[in-house]
C-alpha cells in the first residue's frame, strides 16, 4: 500500500497514523516551489519521531518544468543518507525506478527490521504464557494473542 499525505496542513493530524506500519518513506518536494524543499526537514523530523529506522528516499518532482534542475545539487537527501531521485510524475521520468527502489527498500526492511518498535510488535504478536492466550479484537477486525495479566 502507498499512502500520500500530500504535505498539506489539513492532513497534519493524520500523519501519526500513517507511520504506524510504514516500511519505507518517500519524501517528495516540488522543484517549482522552494517551500516544499524547506519543509522536508520538518517532515523528516516528524517521521523519525514515529519510525526512527525505516528507509527513506528523497525525490525532486516536476523536473519536466525545468530540465536544468537536474544540474543543481540538493543536499537534503545526502545529508540524511537517503537515495535521491529526479522525477516527473507528469511525463513518468524515473518514477518506475524510484518506486521499484522504494519497494525493494521496504521489503528488505520488513524482512529484517532494525526499528525497536517493530521488534516489540513482533514479540507481542507471538506472546503467550504456557499456551494460554486471550483473543483481543484489534481495530482492523482481526485478533491478537495477548498474555493474560
Amino acid at each position: 500500500d502507498f499512502w500520500d499525505t500530500a504535505g498539506q496542513e489539513r492532513f497534519k493530524t493524520l500523519h501519526p497514523s500513517y507511520y504506524h506500519h510504514a516500511d519505507a518513506c518517500i519524501l517528495v518536494f516540488d522543484i517549482t516551489r522552494k517551500i516544499t524543499y524547506k519543509n522536508l526537514s520538518n517532515w523528516y523530523k516528524e517521521l523519525r519521531e514515529h519510525r526512527p529506522a525505516i528507509p527513506c528516499l528523497c525525490v525532486a518532482n516536476k523536473i519536466d518544468a525545468d530540465g536544468t534542475v537536474v544540474q543543481k545539487s540538493f543536499n537534503f537527501g545526502k545529508k540524511n543518507g537517503m537515495p535521491f531521485y529526479f522525477v516527473s510524475a507528469s511525463d513518468g521520468t524515473n518514477v518506475v525506478k524510484m518506486f521499484r527502489d522504494a519497494i525493494s527498500a521496504a521489503y528488505r526492511y520488513r524482512k529484517d527490521p532494525t526499528d525497536f518498535i517493530d521488534q516489540v510488535l513482533q514479540e507481542l504478536e507471538g506472546f503467550s504464557s504456557e499456551g494460554e492466550t486471550e483473543d483481543v479484537s484489534s481495530t482492523s477486525g482481526g485478533s491478537t494473542s495477548v498474555k493474560p495479566l
